[in-house]
C-alpha cells in the first residue's frame, strides 16, 4: 500500500530507544514521522494547529505526567481522532484498557513486543484513513468558498433549485422572470462547478 503525500507518522513515548527503533523502522518503509518524549510535548503541536496532513499516532499508553490515555481522552474531547487516527503501543498488562480505547475512537492498539510488518500495515491503514479525512475537509472547504462567492438572490434561486421547484414556480415566488431564473440558476451551477440539481443537492449535503 501506497503511502499518502506528505504523510507523517507522530511517535509519542518517553523511552528514547523506543522512539529511535520506531523512527529507524519507519525510516526504512519511506515512511516520515516526528517523535515526542512527552504527552503534553505532543499536545502543543495539536493546539498551535501544525496536523493538517494525512498522519496517525503512535502513542504509549504509559508515560510520567499526562499518560497516552491523558492525551488520548483530550483528543476525543477536540474531535482530533478523526484526522489522527491513535494506534496505542502497549504491554501485556494494558490489553484491557487498549480494547476499551478502540470502543471509542482509537484506531487500534499493538502489543509490545510488536511486529514490524503487522505495526506498519496499520500504520499504512491509518495514514489511508486520515487522507480520506483531510481530502473531505478540503472538499467542504472548497464547496463552502463556492458558496461565499454567491449573491443573495443566487442563494435564494439555489435553495429553490435544491428544493426540486421548476423555473417557473421559482420565478413566481421570487417575484422575477424565468428568464432570470434561468440566468441565476446557469451562475449558481458555475460558481458551484455542478451541472444538476441533483449534483448540487448532493454537494451541499456532503459540505454539511
Amino acid at each position: 500500500m501506497q503511502s499518502p503525500a506528505n504523510a507523517i507518522v507522530y511517535i509519542v513515548d518517553d523511552d528514547a530507544e523506543v522512539r529511535e527503533a520506531l523512527a529507524w523502522m519507519l525510516r526504512s518503509r519511506r515512511l516520515a514521522s516526528e517523535s515526542f518524549a512527552s504527552a503534553a510535548a505532543f499536545e502543543l503541536l495539536l493546539m498551535e494547529g501544525r496536523v493538517r496532513h494525512p498522519c496517525c499516532l503512535l502513542l504509549d499508553v504509559r508515560m510520567p505526567g499526562m499518560s497516552g490515555l491523558g492525551l488520548f481522552d483530550r483528543m476525543v474531547e477536540r474531535g482530533d481522532v478523526a484526522q489522527l487516527p491513535v494506534i496505542f503501543l502497549t504491554g501485556h498488562a494494558d490489553v484491557p484498557t487498549a480494547v476499551a480505547t478502540v470502543k471509542r475512537g482509537a484506531f487500534d492498539f499493538c502489543e509490545k513486543p510488536f511486529s514490524d510488518n503487522q505495526l506498519v500495515d496499520r500504520i499504512q491503514a491509518a495514514l489511508a484513513l486520515s487522507a480520506q479525512h483531510v481530502a473531505a475537509r478540503q472538499a467542504r472547504r472548497q464547496v463552502h468558498q463556492h458558496l461565499a462567492e454567491l449573491t443573495e438572490r443566487e442563494r435564494a434561486v439555489m435553495q429553490l433549485v435544491v428544493d426540486g421547484l421548476p423555473n417557473k414556480m421559482i420565478a413566481d415566488q421570487l417575484g422575477i422572470s424565468v428568464r432570470t431564473v434561468e440566468v441565476h440558476r446557469a451562475r449558481v451551477f458555475d460558481k458551484m462547478q455542478v451541472k444538476s440539481a441533483i449534483e448540487l443537492a448532493n454537494l451541499l449535503r456532503g459540505a454539511a
